[in-house]
C-alpha cells in the first residue's frame, strides 16, 4: 500500500505497510478502487452534461463514494466492497444516460462499412470519445472542402445516422489509442484530442494538434467552446493528402439491430449452429505479447461461435474476417466503452428470449483492461451478478490477496491464461 492523505503519514512521507490510523493494506487498495471507479463514472457524467443531462442520484454517489475514502471515515471492509458493487450500478446509470443521448441526438446506430485510409484532400481528425465534438467538426466544415476522419473510439461516430449524413465523414485513420504518434505524425493534418485519449505530443505534429473539452496537454492550444475555426483555418493551409489504398471495418451494431436477429439467433443456438458467444474488448494497451493472446484467442474460436466486441480492446480483432451464421455475424462490434451498456442490454433481453437466468446462457466475457473507466466497467459487470468473466492481460494492481479471493469467491472471476486452455476449459 501506499498512502499519504493526512498528516500522520510515517516518516512525514507515505504509509506502505499499514496506516498509522489503523488502514490494512487491503482496505487501501480497496479504498484506491472506489475512486478508479469513480473515476470512470464520471467521464460518462461528464459526456452526458455536454448534451444537457445531469443525473441527481449519479451526482449523489460521486460525493459519497469520494467522502467515504477520507481519513477516519470507513474502516470496514464489506461495505468497501458494498460500495464498489453499488459503484457498478451507478455506472450501469450513467453509461446507460450517455447511450441516451447519442441516440437521441444522433439516431440509433446502424451498422456500417468505414473506409480505413486517407482520401485526396484537406482533413481533419478527431479522436477520443466525444460525439458531440465530433459533430461539431462536422457542422463547421461543411462545405468547406475538408474531409473529417475519425482515430480510435471515435469508428462508431459512423454509425450514427444524423453524423453519418455529412458526406465529409471520410472514414477512419489508425486504430487504437496507442498508435497515435504512429498516425498522427504520418498524416499532415490538424489534430483534436477529446476525453482521455491523448498522448505527449510528438514534434512531428506537435504544431497541429488541439485539445477540447477535459483533455490538455502541455503546450497546446485548447478550444472550450467548441469554435474550431483556428483547426479549419490550419487544415486548408496545409497540404491535400493524397489518395491511399483502404481496408474497411465494420461497426455499429446497435441493441435494435442485434435484436432484430433475436429469432435467428435463437434458432441458430437451439439448433447448435451457435454454441457460444463471447463478449471481447474493453481497454487496448501497448504490450505486443500479452495483449496478442486476444487475437489469437478469435482466431482459434471455433466457427460455431460469435464474438461481441466493444472498446478499443477490439483492435487486436476487428480486422479479421469471420463470416457470418445464417446471417448472423461472427463478429460484432457494439462501439465505445461505454457501449458495453448495450451489450449489458443485449444479453439481458436474451434471457428473456432463452426463459433462463443470466448466468445460464451461452456467454462468456473475456475482457482486456488498463485504465479507470474499465474497473467501473467491470464493477457494473459484477453488479449484474455476472459470473465467470475472463480479465487481462494482466490482474489489476489494486487487486490482493483479500480482494481476488472475495471476487473469485462471489463471482468466479478468473485471469486470462493461454487461448488454447482458456477455450478449452470455456466450451470443454
Amino acid at each position: 500500500m501506499f498512502c499519504y492523505q493526512c498528516s500522520q503519514a510515517a516518516n512525514g512521507e507515505g504509509c506502505t505497510i499499514s496506516g498509522v490510523c489503523g488502514k490494512n493494506e487491503t482496505l487501501a487498495r480497496l479504498q484506491d478502487n472506489l475512486i478508479f471507479s469513480l473515476k470512470g463514472i464520471s467521464a460518462y457524467a461528464y459526456q452526458m452534461r455536454e448534451f444537457g443531462v445531469t443525473d441527481e442520484e449519479i451526482n449523489a454517489f460521486l460525493e459519497k463514494g469520494l467522502y467515504s475514502t477520507l481519513t477516519n471515515v470507513n474502516f470496514d471492509i464489506p461495505s468497501c466492497i458494498d460500495l464498489a458493487i453499488e459503484s457498478g450500478n451507478i455506472n450501469i446509470k450513467a453509461m446507460s444516460g450517455l447511450k441516451q443521448a447519442h441516440i437521441e441526438n444522433y439516431g440509433e446506430p446502424e451498422v456500417a462499412e468505414v473506409l480505413v485510409g486517407a482520401q485526396k484532400g484537406h482533413g481533419i481528425l478527431v479522436t477520443g470519445h466525444d460525439l458531440k465534438v465530433l459533430e461539431e467538426v462536422l457542422k463547421q466544415t461543411e462545405g468547406k472542402g475538408i474531409n473529417v476522419y475519425t482515430h480510435s473510439e471515435m469508428l462508431i461516430g459512423h454509425a450514427y445516422p444524423k453524423l453519418r449524413k455529412y458526406k465529409h465523414l471520410k472514414g477512419q485513420l489508425g486504430g487504437p489509442w496507442y498508435d497515435q504518434k504512429e498516425i498522427f505524425s504520418k498524416y499532415n493534418i490538424p489534430i483534436i484530442v477529446t476525453t482521455n485519449c491523448g498522448l505527449i505530443p510528438a514534434d512531428e505534429y506537435a504544431n497541429r494538434i488541439y485539445t477540447t473539452g477535459i483533455e490538455q496537454l502541455p503546450n497546446t492550444p485548447h478550444i472550450d467552446d467548441f469554435d474550431f475555426s483556428d483547426v479549419i483555418k490550419q487544415a486548408l493551409e496545409l497540404p491535400e493528402l493524397e489518395d491511399e489504398e483502404k481496408t474497411t471495418l465494420t461497426t455499429g451494431f446497435g441493441k435494435t439491430t442485434v435484436l432484430s436477429l433475436a429469432d435467428n439467433i435463437k434458432e441458430a443456438v437451439l439448433s447448435g449452429k451457435i454454441k457460444q458467444f463471447f463478449v471481447m474488448g474493453g481497454c487496448d494497451v501497448p504490450y505486443k505479447s500479452e495483449m496478442e493472446y486476444y487475437r489469437e484467442f478469435v482466431k482459434q474460436l471455433p466457427e460455431d461461435t460469435v464474438i461481441l466486441c466493444v472498446g478499443c480492446g477490439k483492435y487486436r480483432f476487428n480486422d479479421l474476417d469471420l463470416g457470418d451464421i445464417d446471417g448472423i455475424p461472427r463478429l460484432i462490434d457494439l462501439g465505445q466503452c461505454n457501449d458495453a451498456i448495450v451489450g449489458a442490454e443485449i444479453l439481458l433481453a436474451l434471457t428473456e428470449v432463452f426463459d433462463m437466468g443470466l448466468n445460464d446462457l451461452p456467454v462468456t466475457f473475456v475482457l482486456s483492461w488498463m485504465e479507470q473507466k474499465a474497473v467501473s466497467i467491470l464493477w457494473s459487470l459484477l453488479a449484474l451478478g455476472l459470473q465467470n468473466i475472463h480479465i487481462g492481460p494482466i490482474l489489476p494492481a489494486w487487486v490482493d490477496e483479500t480482494i481476488l479471493g472475495v471476487l473469485v469467491e462471489n463471482f468466479n472471476l478468473k485471469l486470462i491464461s493461454t487461448p488454447e486452455e482458456d477455450i478449452k476449459e470455456i466450451l470443454g
